[in-house]
């Protein structure tokens, strides 16, 4: 059997650090006023430059209960917010996120250990860009041991679902929207409460348990 888990919401807390650093840089860092250049004609025909200033309040709406972040973090357009992901602050966010629980690579290594003479694990995870070296770091640094990874974004996700029977994630898209044949676990969080699925689990120490449970090991 093969079977992914996701990093965000499951291993990587991307929520809580997204909040830290859009706390520290948007709202600590007074970035609240912007500006830009107007030009008129004066009497003569020639042309003056104006600075105009607009204000802009950056604030969040806490506790994220979607994976629409733009609906918890504002900001002055979608470019804004993804420089602010993908371009700005990449490494801090994805590199530097903590895991969802204290023993999060502890219990994944053991079910690595315990699985993988009869199953193939792999991560996966929605990435773009400069993420994805980050996302690399961060598994790096809490010593995940699972050898495969599997990047996806919108357009690749059918790549994904083709190398994997079972899915352990907390995005209420995939819990949602998934072929058929495969099996989704959900992984409890504050922005997946409301969807309903069959299978689901609060920490990961439940995982084997659980595919147990569905006669998978």
């Amino acid at each position: 059997m093969k079977i992914g888990i996701e990093i965000n919401g499951v291993l990587r807390n991307t929520i809580e650090k997204i909040t830290q650093v859009y706390q520290k840089n948007n709202i600590d860092g007074n970035q609240n006023e912007f500006s830009y250049q107007t030009y008129k004609l004066d009497m003569s025909g020639n042309t003056e430059e104006e600075t105009q200033s607009e204000s802009f309040k950056y604030e969040m709406n806490l506790p994220v209960t979607s994976l629409n972040l733009t609906e918890h973090f504002k900001f002055q357009n979608e470019e804004e917010y993804y420089s602010f992901l993908y371009e700005e602050h990449p490494m801090e966010i994805f590199g530097h996120s903590p895991s969802t629980e204290m023993t999060t690579f502890n219990d994944l290594n053991n079910i690595y250990f315990n699985l993988r003479n009869e199953h193939d694990l792999m991560i996966v995870s929605d990435e773009i860009g400069k993420s994805k070296p980050a996302s690399l770091f961060f598994l790096s640094k809490f010593g995940c041991e699972i050898e495969k990874i599997k990047f996806y974004s919108n357009s690749t996700i059918n790549s994904m679902w083709n190398e994997i029977d079972v899915l352990l994630t907390s995005n209420p898209i995939l819990l949602l929207n998934h072929p058929s044949d495969k099996i989704s676990i959900k992984f409890e969080t504050d922005y997946n409460k409301n969807i309903n699925t069959p299978h689901s689990i609060k920490t990961l120490k439940e995982f084997e348990d659980k595919l147990k449970e569905l006669k998978i090991c």
